[in-house]
Formats: structure tokens, sequence, C-alpha cells
């Protein structure tokens, strides 16, 4: 007796009724997402789209169920894209349904390739699912890494509320995670014996995770205490030129307010939070004023210090004139100790690519593209382990957030989520900080302008944390880095060998797979 409800009536599907029901099956996928995290309903929507598979007459027609299924899928994920268009509706607002729709129809074609490669292949039953896992897993990994990379929602952060199961990344990273999604989700293929066996290879990957995970909390760094400061400024207000001073004052105000506990050492602000520019040179009165609040929590501590995000600019006359998205470091007197200049810049919104051919607008203010810092690295700073500074959309990258050959102790994630509202964009970014904390043994300290700011132990658990479009402070000390992680030291390897090795499981299996409509 099959497990996949309707089956025989999915699989006698054509045309558009097909197409449409593998784009709901997609979408409703995302609710196994955070915030949500309705895991279950994967058990249902990854065994219909492969139901729907099994009526593929032709390679075209497998391709096209599963760019449907993947349309769903980042469509409904990636929804909040429209949040940042309609600031500037006027200027922007007709690019929602091609930013949404185009970009989701370019992403649907990783997942469109993955149905037609194991449609080439033939495989039925358990063949299939090893199959299936792997060339998704594959399929993600070059989605990190073609065209600039954009590895957002892969399936395996479904994984960042369940600690135990959330540990397999430290070993093969959040793509391991989604193979084991897949094979999971789609075990209803096989029938009740697919089930159990997937069932018990769930428990025992959870049982090792909660095996690797501290009976309490992590220790702490001695001597350091942290305040992550989130004024909650409307993105609509943070480059309004009147609004300037009273932005300022805001996160000045949060910075002095007495600490509960221990006075913090260390005062965090997000993304661009300085809205003004920084160069080093002609700025010193400001900088000054960014470094008081230390005078009331840490008065002669020179090992004290204020992180901001920032924009720096090159000094007036200098040419090319050129601007980046930073993270400035002073000290109580307000000198420089660090900088930082974000690598990974986001498409359109902080450069226009392919500029010559596209005359379109970045998103952002301003009418220069950000230049790009040297790529990922360690900044030491007075009073702090060393830090690997990740400003906002560079910490969506597994296997390259920190520097392999200098690293860092934590990583410091400023960002500026205020464009996506009260949506599930924040949410799911958040918990790419969560995934890059168990990937590399390091914990990761989110600081945002509306939230959602946290303190993310090398577990991947929170110790502290400021809720979204909420406006305050929380005090927090830093947890400790683990010993250097598999996934840490070799990155992505393992889960491309790991997508190779099911594949080929689902080969030799070929020939003693259970029939899809095995009891």
């Amino acid at each position: 007796m099959s497990l996949i409800p309707f089956a025989d009536r999915l699989r006698s599907l054509t045309g558009g009724r097909r197409l449409a029901v593998a784009i709901g099956a997609g979408a409703a996928s995302v609710l196994a997402l955070p915030p949500l995290f309705v895991l279950p309903v994967l058990l249902l929507t990854i065994p219909l789209w492969l139901t729907l598979l099994d009526g593929a007459e032709r390679r075209r027609s497998a391709f096209w169920i599963s760019w449907g299924f993947g349309f769903g899928y980042f469509a409904a994920g990636l929804y909040w894209i429209a949040h940042a268009l309609l600031m500037d509706a006027a200027r922007f607002g007709w690019m929602v349904p091609f930013a949404i729709g185009g970009l989701s129809a370019v992403l649907a074609v990783y997942i469109g390739l993955t149905g037609l490669s194991v449609h080439v292949l033939r495989l039925r039953g358990a063949a299939r699912v090893f199959a299936v896992a792997g060339a998704w897993t594959l399929m993600e990994i070059l989605r990190g890494i073609l065209l600039t990379g954009f590895p957002w929602n892969p399936l395996g952060s479904v994984w960042a509320a369940v600690p135990p199961v959330l540990q397999l990344a430290s070993l093969t990273g959040v793509f391991g995670l989604s193979l084991l999604t897949v094979l999971v989700a789609a075990s209803p293929v096989c029938g009740r014996k697919g089930v159990a066996v997937a069932a018990a290879g769930l428990s025992a990957v959870a049982l090792l995770g909660w095996l690797r995970l501290p009976s309490g909390p992590s220790p702490v760094v001695d001597g350091v205490r942290l305040r992550l400061v989130q004024p909650n400024i409307p993105q609509t207000l943070k480059w309004d030129a009147s609004a300037r001073e009273d932005n300022l004052r805001q996160y000045l105000a949060l910075s002095q307010l007495p600490a509960l506990d221990r006075p913090p050492t260390h005062i965090l602000w997000g993304e661009t939070a300085v809205p003004y520019a920084l160069d080093g040179q002609n700025d010193g009165m400001l900088r000054q004023i960014i470094a008081a609040p230390l005078a009331v929590h840490q008065p002669g501590n020179p090992q004290a210090g204020v992180i901001v995000g920032a924009i720096r600019a090159t000094p007036a006359g200098q040419e090319p004139f050129r601007i980046w998205n930073s993270m400035v470091a002073l000290d109580p007197s307000g000198t420089v100790t660090g900088t930082y200049d974000k690598a990974h810049l986001v498409p359109f919104g902080e450069y226009v690519p392919y500029k010559s051919v596209l005359p379109l607008p970045k998103v952002t203010v301003g009418a220069t593209d950000y230049s790009a810092g040297p790529g990922p690295a360690t900044v030491s700073l007075p009073g702090l382990p060393p830090v690997g500074p990740l400003i906002c959309y560079e910490v969506i990258f597994p296997g390259a957030v920190a520097d392999p050959v200098n690293r860092p102790q934590w990583l410091l994630n400023p960002t500026n989520d205020g464009w996506y509202g009260y949506s599930t964009g924040p949410f799911q970014h958040l918990d790419t900080a969560v995934l890059r904390a168990v990937e590399e043994g390091l914990p990761v300290v989110r600081v945002a302008n509306t939230g959602v700011s946290a303190v993310i132990d090398a577990y991947g658990r929170t110790t502290a944390r400021i809720g979204l479009e909420v406006a305050g402070y929380t005090d927090a000390d830093l947890p400790q880095a683990v010993a250097p992680t598999l996934f840490s030291r070799i990155g992505v390897w393992s889960s491309v060998a790991l997508g190779f090795l099911s594949l080929l499981v689902g080969l030799l299996l070929q020939r003693k797979c259970v029939r899809p409509d095995a009891g």
C-alpha cells in the first residue's frame, strides 16, 4: 500500500496542472524553513515531487516538473526581497516581479537539473532516494558558488532549531544536512521499510549530536563583556539627512545606559550604524563622540573599545573616489584600532554587475558602487580574541567565512535587516549565523539595526538575543571557541564527497530498490 496519497492520480497529471502542483509543493516546503520549522511537511512535499517525476514521459517533462518545485520553493522563501524594493516604490517597485520571479526562475534551474539527472538514471525506490539526495546536495553547492553564489535557504537549514541534529554540520556543513534531509523526507516513496530505515538513521545522527553537545553552557572568554546595541531605526529614516543626528544620539543613549550586571568592555553597533562617512583623518571629533560611552562603563581601561559599522571613504580630493562598507574599531580616545572592508558585496544592492550592459541603479543610497575588500580576514583588537568580521550577507557562505591561515576565535556579524521588515528574511539570515557557528566551531555575535541581534555559541545555541523590531541592548559574555571542526579544515569538500557517494550508492542499489508502491 502506497504511503503517498493519490499517487496514481499524481502520476497521471500532465501539462499546466502538473506544473501547478509542483510549484505548490515547492512553496509548501518553505514551511519547514526558519522561522516556522514545520519539518513534517517535507515528508509530504518531497515525495509528492518525486511521484510527479514518475509520470514524466520525457527528459523535458522531468526538468520542468522539478523546475516548478524549485520555483515555488524559492519564490515563497525569498518573497521578503520585495520589502527592500518597496522602500522606494517609486523608483524600484517595478522591479519586484522581476527580482522575485526572475531570481526564483534562475535558482529553480538547479532543482530542475536535479530532477532531470535522476530521470536520466531511471532509478526507482531506494536507489532513486540516494541519487536525488546526492544530486540535490551537489546542486546546492554549485548554487553557492556560480555567478557570485547565492546559498540562501539550503534545505539543511531546517535543522537550525534542532541542536542534536545540527551538530552534523561540524563534519559536513549545511550541505551534508541537506543530504540528510532529502534522504529522510524522500523515504516514504520506499514504503514503510524505507521510513523505518530513515527514522533509524536520523535517530543515530541525533544521538551522536547529543553526545557532542556539552551538558552545560559553553565556557566564556575571561575579561570580555559585550554590549549589543539595537536601536530599531526604520530603514526609511536611516539615511534621512534630517534624522542623522537623532539616529546617532539613539545609538549613544543605548550605549551609555547602566549595565544590569557587569559593565561592558566592548560596545557593538550594527552595519552602517554611523550615519556619516569615516575616513580616519577628518572625523576625529566624531570618533571621540562614538567612543564616549566607554568612559561611562570602563573609565581608564585602554583595552575597552567600540566596534561600529560605517561607510569608509577615500579622503577628500583623492582620486579615484571609493567607498567601502566597513567595520571600524575605536579605543576610548576615539583612535582607530582596526578596520575591515566587506569583501562579498550584494549584487544590485551594493554594486551593479555588468554595469556597461545593465544600466540600473543600485538599491542602496548613493550613486557610487561600493568597493570590495580583500576577503575573509582575522583582525586583532585590544582586549578581545582575534575576530573574523562578516558584514551582513557575508555570513551566508559556508566554508568562506574565516581566514584558514590565521583562524579567528569568534565571528562578528554586523548587519542591517531593516530592509526586509517583519518578514521571514531576518529570521532566515539569523539561522545562517547559527549554521556557521557549528560548521566552524566558533561563536558568532550578530548585531543588527532592527534585529535579530544574538550571541551564538560554537554549538549553535543562542546565549543572548534581542527580538526583531525591538529597540534595546543586551550585555553578554563571549563564548569560547572549540577545537577546529572537520568542516573548518576541509570546507565543502566533505559535502562534495558525500554527494557523489550518495549518487554512487543509488547506482549500486538500482537493481535492489524497493518499488515506489511497496508497503
